[in-house]
């Protein structure tokens, strides 16, 4: 029996989007060399506006005055995927990981990212459930979860956004996705919850569904 591969966790806090941009592909460069084993990155963004292949810019429903006075920047990404929201009390998830040899196929890595956070939902008494035909995680309130992903030499950039104390006023500003409405974990359970249980209960999930051996960083990069 082979042993399970390892997954290196980091957790960069509160980082900006481009800082945090830049390293994913620092990492994915050292992931498709062998040079760092397959990596997590967690992070909390300030708020910012994010555009994948398939976004409109007419998706972004707000003026510009209104973005900048709510302190939203936007960027253009090369991740699958329309316009999506980022921003304080989410936490998204950027799994670097090479699917080659076994996992080489990109809608079943899809729907293994939608049911290790089902799994995490799971752990704080959150029913969710994937909807045929759209990407991401749902609830009866709403979806809770988003996904984008790029995929280079089999290599997995960008990835999954966890509404846990967001401030779901912001997706106001956007035509989100398929245009559904949203929920967060604070909506759902009428209570904060802190962000590093459920970094926790990601990791957990994640090593369970990928069937490998989290292993943590030391380093939390500077908040903003």
């Amino acid at each position: 029996m082979m042993p399970p591969r390892m997954l290196k966790v980091r957790r960069l806090g509160r980082l900006e989007y481009g800082a945090a941009y830049r390293i994913q592909k620092e990492t994915e460069q050292a992931v498709k060399l062998r040079e760092q084993p397959d990596t997590l990155l967690l992070v909390e963004h300030p708020h910012v506006l994010t555009l994948g292949r398939r976004a409109q810019a007419d998706a972004i429903i707000a003026s510009p005055e209104v973005l900048s006075e709510r302190g939203v920047t936007v960027h253009e990404t090369n991740r699958g995927g329309k316009m999506t929201y980022h921003g304080i009390g989410q936490i998204v998830g950027y799994p670097i990981i090479n699917l080659s040899p076994d996992r080489e196929d990109v809608h079943a890595y899809v729907r293994d990212l939608e049911e290790m956070l089902m799994l995490a939902l799971r752990g704080f008494h959150i029913d969710s459930f994937p909807i045929k035909g759209l990407t991401g995680v749902h609830t009866e309130r709403g979806k809770i979860a988003a996904i984008g992903v790029h995929i280079s030499r089999w290599v997995t950039t960008h990835g999954f956004a966890l509404n846990v104390n967001t401030d779901l006023s912001f997706f106001n500003l956007i035509v989100p996705c398929e245009g559904e409405p949203v929920t967060s974990m604070r909506e759902l359970l009428g209570r904060e919850i802190p962000l590093h249980e459920v970094e926790d209960a990601i990791v957990a999930s994640f090593a369970e569904v990928f069937e490998m051996e989290a292993t943590e960083g030391t380093e939390i990069l500077e908040r903003v």
